[in-house]
């Protein structure tokens, strides 16, 4: 199993080992580490934003034109975030390290 590093704000770290194949959204919630992904991982919100940990960023597929969109309606943006819901941990991603933004905004409702 991969393991992922996730960041709090106030420089927390938590490792986890999920299974592969689920995106950072998923196992957010899967370990109780607060994600809101108000859109429930449809590409509609920007509440589950992420920042890479830059040595991570180069090795993900490129975001989508969609996933751009949304991530301009995040705060706090940085030039390696992106939107938990679309970045899937595989065994090629064993030691992603993710930090969670400050503040989340939501568009929705």
């Amino acid at each position: 199993m991969p393991k992922v590093t996730f960041i709090y704000p106030d420089g927390r770290k938590r490792d986890v080992e999920p299974q592969s194949g689920l995106t950072i959204l998923e196992i957010a919630r899967k370990f109780d580490i607060d994600i809101e992904g108000a859109c429930e991982g449809s590409l509609a919100c920007s509440t589950c934003h992420v920042i890479v940990d830059p040595e991570w960023s180069e090795r993900l597929d490129e975001p989508s034109e969609d996933e751009e969109d949304m991530l301009d309606l995040a705060f706090g943006l940085t030039p390696t975030s992106r939107l938990g819901c679309q970045i899937t941990v595989t065994d090629d991603l064993d030691g992603l390290v993710v930090s969670l933004p400050s503040e989340t905004r939501s568009a929705m409702g």
